[in-house]
């Protein structure tokens, strides 16, 4: 923790998590308000659905590589430095979108946005723990989690406004001005929170040296994929959302906010908790309720989707309660990843959202494709990458001290 984080932001507390909240969701935003044009998209560009899976791979796979040096970047040159090119990288890029008249230049500047992207997100978790001890740093974390819930929520409703009214090249325009404001607040309002005693050097040996020492601890890295992976479980539902909800569940573009809405609704719901729970009970214990909330939804879903026809009325419940488990746990084990490695929260950051990252890319790219055209598939595979973060908690359980 900067020693000097109380005369480095003046105002109140949420006020700070809802700039960190905006930064933190640009990525997601950028995914989310594009999902109710891609058949639009795919008609006017002449693109197949392999071509548009891959403007969503692509993204995610550009997010991954660069996320490994966001957060090391940010521990040599400081936080707001990184974030201030990372936004503005990420508004010409969509410019670039807005102006692509070919799916081979539209994939291209999807992934300069994904490299981009990241910025906000990893290096925003690192200035949480710069500022505030645990408790108020789970606390903070939680109120995060609930402002960055609001903007997929309305992503897809804006998405699906502009496609319906007006062109597809329009939403890509609308992110580039939402970049743009984005930057101006930074600019104005973020302040610098590396202390310069925690200033690391910057070259190739010492960046290697920081992911040799994370990559081979055991610890760390079965956090990563507790906090990481189960993610996916929800997030495979997002990525399949023109087929689950158009195909499967029969709803128009400008009627795909009702799944946003019961998803986010649920990651506000169980971040709120999160916050409620900071101090009061043992983190373990917070986790453990987490996983339990989404193991248990996670095989209701599944038995649902093997005996019934899908319906909306019961359909986007048991997503919307395993959001709820997932950020119940994920604030509370985000910072477990964060204190593992003290001296370089940047570099861990950018650590845990590279490999999140890659797994959303795999399943962006491999198993959505496979499964998407089931909804028996997409429960069970939402059940498996749930169970690969249950397995690393049971693991690194008993290691911590916690």
């Amino acid at each position: 923790m900067n020693p000097n984080a109380a005369t480095l932001w003046r105002g109140p507390r949420w006020t700070l998590a809802a700039l960190l909240a905006t930064l933190g969701m640009l990525g997601p935003f950028a995914i989310d308000t594009y999902l109710p044009a891609f058949a639009g998209i795919a008609g006017s560009l002449d693109a197949t659905p392999l071509q548009m899976q891959q403007t969503l791979s692509s993204y995610l796979f550009g997010f991954a590589l660069m996320n490994l040096f966001h957060g090391a970047l940010a521990d040599s040159f400081g936080r707001r430095p990184v974030v201030l090119w990372g936004v503005g990288l990420f508004t010409l890029a969509s410019v670039g979108c807005a102006l692509s008249q070919t799916i081979a230049w539209l994939i291209f500047f999807r992934a300069l946005q994904g490299l981009a992207a990241g910025a906000g997100m990893v290096v925003s978790r690192a200035i949480i723990r710069d500022m505030f001890p645990p408790a108020d740093a789970q606390r903070v974390m939680s109120q995060v989690t609930i402002y960055f819930g609001v903007a997929p929520a309305i992503a897809p409703i804006i998405g699906g406004w502009l496609f319906v009214h007006t062109d597809w090249h329009v939403i890509f325009w609308f992110l580039a001005g939402t970049g743009a404001l984005l930057w101006a607040s930074t600019w104005r309002f973020l302040p610098e929170t590396l202390h310069i005693g925690d200033v690391q050097r910057f070259d190739v040996g010492n960046l290697m040296a920081g992911y040799k020492q994370m990559a081979s601890s055991p610890r760390f890295m079965m956090l990563v994929l507790a906090s990481g992976i189960p993610f996916n479980g929800m997030f495979l539902y997002v990525l399949a959302a023109p087929t689950f909800l158009g195909e499967h569940l029969h709803l128009g573009p400008t009627q795909f906010f009702w799944f946003f809405v019961c998803t986010i609704g649920g990651i506000m719901g169980g971040a709120w908790l999160s916050g409620r729970l900071a101090g009061r009970i043992k983190p373990r214990h917070q986790v453990r309720h987490g996983f339990v909330i989404m193991l248990v939804v996670s095989l209701l879903n599944v038995a649902l989707n093997a005996l019934f026809e899908p319906q909306v009325w019961w359909a986007l419940a048991p997503i919307a309660i395993f959001a709820f488990g997932w950020s119940l746990m994920v604030p509370v084990v985000t910072l477990m990843v964060l204190d593992q490695v003290p001296e370089r929260r940047g570099m861990a950051s950018s650590m845990q959202a590279c490999i999140g990252a890659v797994a959303n890319g795999v399943v962006a790219g491999v198993v959505a494709p496979l499964v998407m055209h089931s909804t028996l598939g997409l429960a069970l595979a939402s059940l498996a990458m749930m169970g690969v973060g249950v397995v690393a908690w049971l693991w690194v359980k008993p290691r911590l001290e916690v």
